[in-house]
């Protein structure tokens, strides 16, 4: 019998050691010499210090800095919990978002849906809108809107809130991508963010748009995808030739 399992058994510990072992540490060692950025998880360092990866997307919410896409993974950029909604492009959670009771019974956003971010987006950019009611009676008492509200009137069956940009608004400005993680956005949607950013650094809209400009990527090899931004590097770009006055 063991003369039969003997071939195996070596076999087994041969390929242990080649596939487990020595193929790994041999393709390491080439991927650092030939790649050695991309095989350290392309990392993004600020004054000697890690500030993210230019692979994976993470939150950016200050007007001074350029928005990424909405995120499905885990409460949004979370890498541990890569992936998507599954929603349907018909799905009324997808398109009007949802709410729920929270532990204390305080009624909170469940989903947001793309409604409520078309809304925050053409306010937060300043893009003009129509709505079939004024968005103050949505606003809490600090002047802020409430997000419970609009969803609540963006699903009302009798008179349901419509709310118009009245310019085209990109789409990934208000979805998530199938990761949940990705760094890039479109040059529409950070040309629409330009003015806000320029804004809030007080410089021109036209010197942030140069610096968009230089940030632009072109289609990988030049036919496969699309243009697209990194938003962190876009940012730590801004950061360094316009850095915010504190």
């Amino acid at each position: 019998m063991l003369k039969e399992l003997g071939p195996g058994l070596r076999l087994t510990v041969i390929f242990t050691v080649l596939t487990g072992i020595i193929y790994p540490v041999v393709m390491t060692g080439i991927s650092e010499v030939i790649f050695p950025r991309q095989s350290k998880g392309s990392l993004v360092t600020v004054n000697g210090k890690v500030v993210g990866s230019s692979l994976i997307g993470q939150p950016f919410a200050k007007p001074e800095y350029f928005h990424p896409r909405p995120s499905a993974a885990g409460n949004g950029y979370d890498a541990s919990s890569s992936g998507a909604t599954n929603l349907g492009p018909t799905s009324s959670k997808l398109l009007h978002g949802t709410t729920k009771m929270d532990d204390k019974k305080n009624e909170v956003v469940d989903f947001d849906g793309i409604a409520d971010r078309i809304v925050h987006y053409c306010l937060d950019n300043e893009i003009p809108y129509e709505s079939s009611v004024p968005l103050d009676q949505f606003k809490d008492s600090h002047g802020d809107l409430d997000d419970v509200k609009l969803i609540k009137a963006f699903n009302d069956d009798k008179a349901p809130l419509v709310f118009t940009p009245k310019s085209p608004i990109p789409q990934d400005a208000v979805t998530a991508s199938a990761s949940g993680l990705d760094p890039h956005i479109t040059p529409a949607n950070a040309e629409m963010q330009a003015t806000r950013v320029a804004k809030a650094r007080g410089v021109s809209a036209d010197q942030v748009k140069q610096l968009l400009t230089q940030f632009t990527e072109r289609p990988d090899w030049g036919i496969f995808g699309e243009p697209h931004v990194n938003v962190l590097l876009l940012n730590v770009a801004l950061d360094q030739h316009f850095p915010v006055s504190k």
